[in-house]
């Protein structure tokens, strides 16, 4: 759960009442992330519009990878086991995930992915000490500058969502507690997940 009171499913009504049956319908239950939302729905309405646009310009494995190296470096548990899932699920096995949240360049990645962890990781630990010479290493690993926008922009987006999460104490869906040892533990960077039966 949250810090902050969150809408009830059983009082929900117009457009909280449809994202909570959104999430009803394709994960059996409401997520934590859509509680804390549901008090302002239309930033959850925008938050993922920004997402998609972001994720349609760089396909969804080069979004997920920036995005977990964000989040990793963030110390997100929750975005960390959300996009690492996804990532063990449709592109990468579960040991290379788990690799690249502590040492992306041992993961066995081609030098352009470990770049965007890497690149995104940067971004998310503190943009404002960057220097040209971090875009010049993603860029000697392949990236155009247009794919750099895109890891910085992935990036930007997981530093404003996984820091309200965060902020309001939101605990990771204890749906990830099922994910095999190694990896949820990999990816549990900080928050536990959320106790009790699912």
């Amino acid at each position: 759960m949250s810090w902050i009171a969150t809408p009830e499913e059983s009082a929900a009504t117009g457009t909280v009442a449809a994202v909570y049956a959104a999430d009803r319908d394709s994960l059996g239950h409401v997520t934590n992330h859509t509680r804390v939302f549901a008090q302002r729905p239309e930033v959850l309405a925008a938050w993922r519009a920004l997402s998609a646009a972001i994720k349609d310009s760089m396909g969804e494995r080069r979004y997920e990878l920036a995005t977990l190296g964000a989040a990793a470096r963030l110390r997100s548990s929750y975005c960390s086991l959300a996009h690492g899932w996804v990532l063990a699920e449709r592109h990468l096995d579960a040991g290379t995930v788990a690799t690249l949240v502590h040492d992306p360049r041992r993961s066995g990645l081609d030098p352009a992915e470990i770049a965007t962890v890497e690149l995104a990781a940067r971004v998310a630990g503190g943009a404002a000490e960057m220097t040209e010479d971090d875009l010049d290493a993603a860029r000697e690993a392949g990236l155009g500058d247009g794919e750099v926008l895109d890891v910085v922009l992935a990036a930007a987006a997981r530093m404003f969502f996984s820091s309200v999460l965060d902020a309001v104490g939101a605990e990771p869906d204890r749906d990830y507690a099922e994910l095999p040892a190694p990896l949820r533990d990999a990816l549990t960077v900080g928050r536990p997940i959320e106790a009790g039966p699912a």
